[in-house]
C-alpha cells in the first residue's frame, strides 16, 4: 500500500474519532432538553441543534415541543445559519399563532434577515454595507415592522424599532450610491428619478441632502434649469454645510464610503455596534416555568403553619370573598 493511501486510511480514521455518537434512543423527553439547554448556556450550538432537533422528532406532541422550537430558532441563528433560523421562525409562526411568545419568533425572523449578508468577514471587518445589495436589509425592514404592527408593546418592539431606524437609513444610502453611479455613466433621467425617490420616500434620513445634490447635478446636465434651481435652493435652506455648496456656489461632490458610514452609524442610535448582540432567549424557559408552578401547588398543599415564611400566598376564591375570615 502506497504512503497516500496510508494516509487517506488514517484521515478517514481521524474523522470516525472525532464523529459524534449518535444521541441514545432512550433518552426522554425531558433529559433531552436538558442536555439541549446546557449546550446552549455553553454556547455549544451545534450540539444544541441535533438535541433540539431529535427532541421535535420524537416528542412532536410533548411538552418541551413548543419550547424546543423557539430555541431551535435561537440555536440556529446563535450557529451563523440565518436561512434555517429564518425558516424554523416561519414554522413557528404558522404553527403556533396564538402562542405566548411568538413575538419573538417574528422577532428572531427579523434578526436572521438582518444578518443574513453578513458572512464570517463582513461581521468582522469595518465594511460599507450601503453599497451591498439592499434585498435581505428591506426584508428584515419589512419583518420588524411586522413584529412592531402585531405586538407593539412586545419587549423586543423597542429593540426592533431602532433597528428599523438603521435598516432605513442604510437602504437610503444604498439608493444614492445608485445614483452616483448612474451620474458617471450619463444616465442623468435614472439618476434625478434617483435622487428625487431618495427625497420623497426617506425623509429623516442623513441621505436626503445627498439625494437633492443628485437632484441638482442631474438636472443641471439635462438643461432643465427650472428644476435644478428649485432642488438647489431646498437644499441651500436646508442643508447649507453639504460638501457641494462651497462658497455660494454649487460643485456636485460624491462622498467617500467612509462619510456615509459614519453618519448613518450616528443616525442609527448606535445599532450599528450592536449588529452581532446576540438577542435574549425567550424570558424563562418552559422547565423553569412548570417547576416553578409545581413548586406553588407543593407549598399550597401544606398546611399553613408549615409554609415557607417567604411563601407566597395562595388563597382560594372563598378565602378572597370572606377575606380570610374562615382560614
Amino acid at each position: 500500500m502506497s504512503m497516500k493511501h496510508f494516509l487517506l486510511v488514517g484521515f478517514l480514521a481521524l474523522l470516525a474519532a472525532c464523529a459524534t455518537p449518535p444521541l441514545d434512543e432512550a433518552l426522554s423527553e425531558s433529559e433531552l432538553y436538558s442536555m439541549a439547554q446546557r449546550d446552549l448556556d455553553s454556547n455549544n450550538y451545534a450540539s444544541a441543534i441535533e438535541k433540539l432537533r431529535a427532541l421535535e422528532s420524537r416528542y412532536p406532541f410533548g411538552r418541551f415541543a413548543q419550547q424546543a422550537q423557539l430555541e431551535l430558532i435561537y440555536a440556529y441563528y446563535q450557529n451563523m445559519e440565518p436561512e434555517a433560523a429564518r425558516s424554523s421562525a416561519d414554522r413557528f409562526i404558522r404553527l403556533h399563532p396564538q402562542h405566548p411568545d411568538v413575538d419573538y419568533a417574528y422577532y428572531m425572523r427579523g434578526m436572521a434577515s438582518f444578518t443574513r449578508d453578513r458572512g464570517l468577514f463582513e461581521r468582522f471587518l469595518p465594511l460599507d454595507m450601503t453599497r451591498r445589495d439592499p434585498g435581505a436589509a428591506r426584508d428584515s425592514f419589512n419583518e420588524f415592522a411586522q413584529l412592531v404592527s402585531r405586538y407593539p408593546d412586545s419587549r423586543y418592539a423597542p429593540d426592533a424599532r431602532l433597528r428599523m431606524i438603521y435598516l432605513r437609513n442604510l437602504l437610503a444610502a444604498y439608493d444614492v450610491h445608485v445614483g452616483h453611479y448612474y451620474l458617471k455613466r450619463k444616465a442623468y433621467v435614472a439618476a434625478a428619478n434617483r435622487g428625487r425617490y431618495v427625497v420623497e420616500n426617506f425623509q429623516q434620513t442623513p441621505s436626503v441632502d445627498d439625494g437633492l445634490a443628485l437632484m441638482v447635478e442631474a438636472y443641471r446636465q439635462l438643461a432643465l434649469n427650472e428644476l435644478a434651481d428649485n432642488a438647489l435652493l431646498v437644499l441651500q435652506t436646508n442643508y447649507p454645510e453639504h460638501p457641494s455648496l462651497r462658497g455660494g456656489d454649487f460643485r456636485h461632490h460624491v462622498e467617500p464610503a467612509d462619510r456615509e458610514a459614519g453618519r448613518l452609524r450616528g443616525m442609527a442610535g448606535g445599532v450599528l455596534d450592536r449588529v452581532l448582540t446576540p438577542p435574549s432567549r425567550t424570558g424563562t424557559t418552559q422547565a423553569e416555568r412548570q417547576m416553578r408552578q409545581q413548586y406553588l401547588d407543593a407549598v399550597a398543599a401544606l398546611p399553613r403553619d408549615l409554609r415557607p415564611a417567604d411563601a407566597p400566598e395562595r388563597r382560594s376564591f372563598w378565602s378572597r370573598i370572606t377575606f380570610g375570615l374562615f382560614d
